[in-house]
């Protein structure tokens, strides 16, 4: 370590001493990290979440609101004032227009604080006044999040680890063919480099399509403004005999380096190592519908999301340092109003079992964790046909794909995770026992009355576990 590291360090102990001693004597803040993989809803459920806590009606699993102990809850100006505000009156009007629609998802991180009223309960809650509470709400991409854990990994682990994956992948054989003409020990040239980076790129894209999630490096996908510059211009070589300085593996070495200390890392320092409460989105009808291997895939990916977090409590001395750990975390299977309420709990069971690695993780270094199936905006309604001499529970809604309304069946959840796990686990092509069929559903045309909040499905009881505490 050098002197200036060591002097960067002191600085940034000092920072978190002073912020420690501004928020012991403030009003409490909780920072809510909301992330999850690519159209598992996470812009949807902040929306959702937000336009609840603001009108409770349909919030009867949040105690605080159940028992009349938010007097209020508003909108402010948020503490970072560099971080893009996340756009909750945008989102809100296209997902309640006359013709409504799904907003733009996650691109970047942005930030909202939500400050609630809140009275007292107990005894001593008619002697005491209304305090404060505030809550940051954080929006950031799941495939960063899954950045993190390259910090752990040398550019040849991490390149084993890519190839290894997906060699016997379709979506990957057009980057693999361009793979087969490179020679590492050769020396570098930026127009292969450039070739290579961006057919790597184009797997990526087509692998998250596929339904697959481990799709890392996560700016390969969502570049913004470091789009074609060096830091992006690299891919998994082969570890060859001999690379010497010059030659092409060399410098995918040097830039793999450069990703992880001037991307992964400012990510964690600036936002994930501030978080409280974390809620891990996860569309999991979508990767059955993809079948064994996605799903295997994205337990995996789960699995090594929990790396990244420090959960558990730390000392009143660690907290003063600017040391925080996440207390409790949520994996939350979306689009359960894709489903009749009477596969819920299967679905809910299959989450469960699916985080069942990273959730042992959490529990064992002290946090609370938990899983549960939701619809942050419910899109469907319930209806119950006859079909072929049988009785199906589907659900009914306006679908994406040309809007006129229609019935829909998935097929039925097995009542035991293994059904779907061990065929994952064994890299079964697909499945034996049928197929699990998905449906886009467009947003529901909404009439609210005064106070409601839009329909959900245990948005209230995702809230409860994740802020009902403070509350």
């Amino acid at each position: 370590m050098g002197i200036g590291d060591i002097a960067d360090d002191l600085l940034r102990g000092l920072g978190g001493i002073g912020a420690g001693f501004g928020g012991a004597f403030s009003d409490p803040v909780i920072r809510l990290g909301v992330t999850g993989l690519s159209r598992a809803g996470k812009t949807v459920f902040i929306t959702a979440l937000v336009a609840n806590l603001m009108d409770r009606g349909r919030m009867p699993g949040l105690r605080a609101a159940a028992e009349g102990r938010i007097l209020s809850a508003f909108l402010q100006p948020q503490p970072d004032d560099t971080v893009p505000r996340f756009d909750y009156e945008a989102h809100l009007a296209a997902l309640t227009r006359t013709e409504p629609r799904w907003p733009e998802s996650t691109r970047a991180v942005s930030e909202l604080r939500l400050s609630f009223r809140l009275r007292e309960g107990g005894i001593l809650g008619g002697f005491r006044g209304p305090r404060t509470l505030h809550l940051d709400i954080v929006d950031y991409p799941g495939e960063w999040l899954l950045d993190l854990g390259l910090l752990d990994q040398s550019y040849d682990n991490w390149s084993a680890d890519v190839l290894a994956r997906i060699a016997d992948r379709a979506e990957a054989a057009g980057f693999l063919g361009l793979l087969g003409d490179a020679d590492g020990a050769a020396d570098f040239d930026e127009v292969t480099a450039k070739t290579l980076a961006e057919g790597f790129a184009l797997y990526l894209r087509t692998a998250r399509s596929a339904g697959y999630s481990d799709c890392t490096p996560g700016r390969f996908l969502l570049p913004g403004e470091l789009a074609g510059s060096p830091v992006l211009t690299f891919a998994p070589l082969p570890k060859a005999a001999q690379s010497p300085r010059g030659s092409l593996r060399r410098e995918m070495e040097r830039r793999f380096e450069a990703y992880k200390a001037k991307v992964v890392k400012p990510f964690f320092r600036d936002h994930f190592a501030r978080i409280d409460r974390q809620v891990v989105l996860v569309d999991a009808l979508g990767a059955i519908h993809a079948g064994p291997r996605a799903v295997e895939d994205m337990r995996l990916a789960m699995a090594g999301i929990l790396k990244a977090f420090n959960p558990g409590k730390v000392g009143w001395l660690a907290g003063l340092l600017g040391a925080k750990r996440v207390e409790r975390i949520l994996f939350a299977a979306t689009k359960a109003d894709h489903l009749h309420h009477s596969q819920h709990s299967r679905l809910t069971q299959i989450m469960a079992a699916l985080m069942r690695e990273a959730k042992d993780r959490a529990d064992f270094a002290g946090a609370d964790t938990a899983a549960m199936a939701i619809a942050a905006w419910r899109a469907t309604v319930e209806e119950t046909v006859s079909h072929k001499g049988r009785t199906l529970d589907c659900v009914r809604g306006r679908l994406l794909d040309g809007g006129r309304e229609a019935a829909f069946y998935p097929g039925e959840l097995p009542d035991n995770p293994a059904a779907l796990l061990s065929p994952a686990l064994e890299g079964a092509a697909a499945w034996l026992d049928g197929d699990y069929e998905v449906m886009a559903f467009a947003p529901a045309a909404l009439k609210l009355r005064a106070g409601e909040g839009p329909p959900h499905i245990r948005l209230d009881r995702a809230a409860e576990f994740l802020i009902g505490d403070r509350l």
